[in-house]
């Protein structure tokens, strides 16, 4: 794995590992994987680890470690056993969804874009449990992979200025979710109720990079309901563990 990795200058405190230059699960793997030895290994003086798509940047104190340091250091990770067996626990989240033509105004065009139902549309999205990539943009908007191809669909020409929070949204071959309002060129396809950003709370984010997101379909009546009991803080997160060879494909 090495030789395909660089290490970047990232500013006079940060350094980005690299690992290639497309969305895959593979390279998603390598750099949680790197994540989670450098956790392990405790080392004095990384402050943050950011992922990404393709790389890991890492924010580091130079009073407690030098870039040198550091590099040669993380290089030892890089060779580290990669597999992962179908029995291996991950992190999955259910995500109650509205999907109609009022909460998702572009549900329409991504039926008529790939030649399908409306419902056709809605099966699909819902019959994959997705990636969490990475979270950016602004706090809590999740960048989702795995999405079928079938359902792809371009961005809008122009981005809407205002985007409702719990949208959930199709820009070409990825999914995701806006956690707060905000203008966006996504299509929108539906809501969920859930609050995807709480600054209030101990864990203003729950949704990590790793972890996989399944969307459920609900009715608009179900929908009401959960938006509630969020409201009164009395609805229960679908958040399991469960075997990496329990997702759906």
């Amino acid at each position: 794995m090495e030789n395909s990795v660089r290490f970047l200058f990232s500013g006079d405190s940060a350094l980005v590992i690299e690992f290639g230059n497309e969305i895959s699960v593979d390279i998603n793997k390598k750099i949680r994987k790197m994540m989670d030895d450098i956790k392990k290994e405790n080392i004095d003086g990384i402050v943050e680890l950011v992922p990404t798509y393709c790389s890991l940047l890492i924010n580091y104190d130079v009073l407690k470690i030098d870039y040198n340091t550091l590099v040669e250091k993380l290089k030892t990770f890089l060779n580290n056993d990669l597999e992962t067996a179908e029995g291996e626990e991950v992190t999955l989240i259910e995500i109650p969804t509205l999907y109609n033509d009022e909460v998702g105004p572009d549900l329409s065009y991504i039926a008529e874009h790939n030649k399908l139902s409306k419902e056709e549309v809605i099966k699909i999205h819902t019959g994959t449990d997705y990636l969490v990539y990475m979270l950016g943009f602004m706090p809590g908007f999740t960048y989702l992979g795995g999405m079928s191809e079938k359902i792809a669909t371009p961005r809008l020409e122009s981005p809407r200025l205002q985007i409702y929070p719990g949208s959930v949204g199709i820009a070409g071959k990825q999914t995701g979710m806006y956690p707060s309002m905000s203008p966006g060129g996504w299509r929108i396809i539906g809501r969920t109720p859930l609050k995807l950003y709480n600054p209030d709370s101990d864990t203003p984010v729950y949704i990590s990079s790793g972890d996989y997101v399944r969307y459920v379909s609900i009715s608009e009546e179900e929908y009401n309901d959960i938006l509630k009991k969020v409201e009164n803080n009395e609805y229960k997160l679908n958040i399991r563990k469960i075997k990496r060879g329990e997702l759906n494909a």
